[in-house]
């Protein structure tokens, strides 16, 4: 996952290959609370991993609840008629899909509980479905705001005496989990006498109610509705594990990816988009998404867990559509508008105002910065695209911490002006999938030359692998330390039986094509194996010196270098990094500092290490070593005509850090963060 503070996505050619979607938001909580509700132990399977189900999970472990987690398959043993813990005070972050049913099934359970989120769930209004549980008789308060959490329940000693016997009145017109959450809770005291809920106003969503009521069924609850206006929870109403259940994947994810088909894949069956774990025959309402997409021009084939996506008709074509029934996925609609001719209009989407972030404002502001023509209104959008390639504008998205923002603009990446996208915060994404730009950028196609490399390069102990390290931990780049691709060659060939000799030059070559390298949180893996301090004796080092002088073996990891030159990016330290490896590269810095210091660094670092030490001869040796490299015939040492030389003799990691990504930020089309 990402966790940056920005993602710089290149313009992106193409897309194709196959996506796993993660489970559905929606089930997973739903399933969660049932479960936990239910008499006897429920074991889950495919459950979301995400922001929003971590806070579900924790706060069904303080109200008393047991829970076990192995992967995606969580087991949990449900309070099935007692008392949860109380008093307790549970936080619930932005998950709307927590804070509202827990709200209404503790307001029924009985005790003391405060429930509060992040600033932004504070802004999210609750006070219909308080207004509606004040009806039965619950006594809730809120804290700071009235409508809006946090709140407190106070059920000190115990559920007071409800009124039953009327229709509890709610509004359907702001948010479907309003509803959701009186579905789910009431259950709870229809054991003796029938419930009723009557919806005041238009039911928005009704595909997400759909869901409700299908997985009450699951757990034992025939809900009845009359025209989705009158619901009837039956007497006698007592919530069962149905022992085990499979999360469906999330298909308001497959939004991203059936839109990705639509504007990036060819009409080639080679080249679409796979998505695996949600099929046309979903319980989600957001698979009709499906028939949008379609009407855009987009071709959509699919079965019981599967669809694929190619383009079909381009440019896209504009769609005016209500989209109550898809209020999630019609956002991404509204980045594919970009791609469509004439104007999109986006109606009956006023719940968007009320989700993560005022949804529709956001969408509107960030449209704009790419070059389209927007009107917004209080319950519907209106996008034009750019006018031509030449009304593109590269954009920094600001994604207002809200996952399908920042999920939905890394479509505008595939724009006609190939022009960059910046996603703010993309760490945002981990509230429902976090491992989203890891599968995004898993299927885009571009050729490695455009896929944006910084090279550093310097002498030995100038500091130029940790500042790279940190270069790319920032950027959320790949890291290439192409010193250790020396060592770890050696290193496998010794483990593979080879001497490392002329004699066995091809073979080791042929073995270095395609080492399994990777660089990971400062440890080096060949394979499974951490390798790091294997690779870092003295004898690993005279055994690269050895391998380096094998001209095949040289040659064969060159070729590998450039294999790690991956999107999103490539931050490459060495010696000849920028002048041989990836001399075309848009960055070139060369890290030096004078050999005194060098030699006092490597000396600090050998003694904290419990090694004996002689400055002088450190400083004799950096010299000579120096001077070697620089002379070498094949190679040698020296800054490429272009790199920007940086000298950090007197500067600290961070100050270094800071120079090169400024340097890194100024060729960007977008204005440059603050680093710190």
């Amino acid at each position: 996952m990402f966790t940056t503070a920005f993602l710089d996505l290149p313009a992106l050619d193409a897309a194709a290959g196959e996506v796993l979607l993660p489970g559905s938001k929606s089930i997973s909580n739903r399933v969660l609370l049932l479960s936990a509700l239910s008499l006897g132990t429920t074991t889950v399977y495919d459950l979301l991993e995400s922001d929003d189900t971590r806070v579900m999970l924790d706060g069904l472990r303080q109200i008393g609840c047991e829970v076990e987690e192995s992967g995606s398959t969580v087991r949990i043993t449900g309070l099935g008629g007692r008392k949860p813990v109380s008093p307790c005070s549970l936080f619930m972050g932005n998950a709307g899909t927590a804070m509202r049913p827990l709200t209404a099934a503790l307001a029924l359970l009985g005790g003391e509980f405060e429930l509060s989120g992040v600033p932004r769930m504070h802004e999210r209004p609750i006070g219909d479905l308080v207004d509606a549980l004040r009806q039965l008789g619950c006594h809730i308060d809120y804290l700071v705001n009235p409508g809006y959490p946090p709140l407190r329940i106070a059920h000190s000693h115990g559920v007071p005496a409800l009124a039953l016997n009327q229709p509890i009145q709610v509004r359907g017109d702001v948010s479907s989990q309003f509803l959701t959450a009186l579905l789910m809770a009431l259950p709870l005291v229809a054991t003796q006498t029938a419930v009723h809920i009557e919806v005041v106003g238009e039911l928005i969503s009704k595909p997400y109610i759909a869901i409700t009521l299908q997985l009450l069924a699951r757990f034992g609850i025939q809900v009845h509705h009359d025209n989705w206006q009158r619901f009837t929870i039956p007497a006698g109403s007592q919530y069962q594990s149905p022992g085990s259940i499979y999360v469906e994947a999330d298909a308001s994810s497959a939004s991203y990816f059936i839109a990705l088909g639509a504007i990036a894949s060819s009409a080639e069956a080679s080249n679409s988009i796979k998505i695996q774990g949600v099929g046309l025959d979903s319980i989600q309402g957001d698979i009709r998404f499906v028939e949008a997409a379609q009407a855009m021009g987009a071709k959509v084939t699919g079965g019981p867990n599967w669809l694929e996506v190619q383009r079909g008709a381009w440019p896209l074509k504009a769609i005016d559509l209500d989209c109550n029934h898809i209020p999630d996925a019609a956002m991404t609609l509204a980045v594919m508008a970009l791609y469509a001719t004439g104007t999109t209009t986006l109606r009956n989407i006023a719940s968007w105002r009320v989700k993560e972030t005022d949804r529709i404002a956001a969408m509107a502001n960030e449209l704009r910065k790419l070059g389209a023509t927007v009107q917004e209104g209080a319950d519907y959008i209106q996008i034009t695209p750019p006018a031509s390639t030449e009304h593109w504008k590269a954009a920094s998205i600001h994604t207002y911490d809200d996952h399908r923002v920042a999920m939905c603009f890394s479509l505008a990446t595939f724009n006609p002006a190939q022009l960059p996208v910046r996603i703010e915060d993309p760490k945002c994404v981990a509230k429902t999938f976090p491992d989203y730009f890891e599968a995004f950028l898993g299927t885009a196609v571009l050729p490695a030359q455009r896929i944006p490399v910084i090279c550093i390069d310097g002498p030995t102990a100038s500091g130029k692998g940790t500042v790279a390290a940190e270069v790319a931990k920032r950027l959320g780049y790949h890291f290439l330390d192409s010193g250790a691709m020396y060592r770890i060659t050696a290193y496998a060939a010794l483990q593979a039986g080879l001497v490392i000799d002329a004699a066995h030059e091809t073979a080791i070559a042929q073995l270095a094509k395609s080492l399994p390298v990777r660089f990971d949180g400062g440890r080096v893996y060949l394979g499974n194996e951490d390798v790091t301090d294997a690779i870092r004796t003295e004898e690993a080092g005279m055994n690269a010196s050895r391998v380096s002088a094998l001209p095949s073996v040289r040659t064969a990891l060159v070729d590998l270098q450039h294999g790690f030159q991956r999107l999103p990016g490539l931050v490459a330290d060495g010696r000849d990094m920028g002048t041989v490896i990836f001399p075309d590269a848009p960055l070139k810095v060369f890290l030096t500092a004078s050999a005194a210091c060098r030699a006092e660094r490597r000396y600090k670092q050998l003694i904290s290490k419990g090694f004996q030490a002689n400055i002088d001869d450190l400083r004799a040796d950096l010299e000579a070593r120096d001077a070697r490299d620089s002379s070498r015939s094949v190679a040698p040492l020296k800054p490429a005509q272009d790199a920007l030389v940086l000298d950090n003799s007197t500067l600290t990691i961070e100050q270094a850090v800071n120079q090169v990504m400024n340097w890194w930020l100024e060729r960007q089309p977008f204005a440059a963060p603050a680093q710190g």
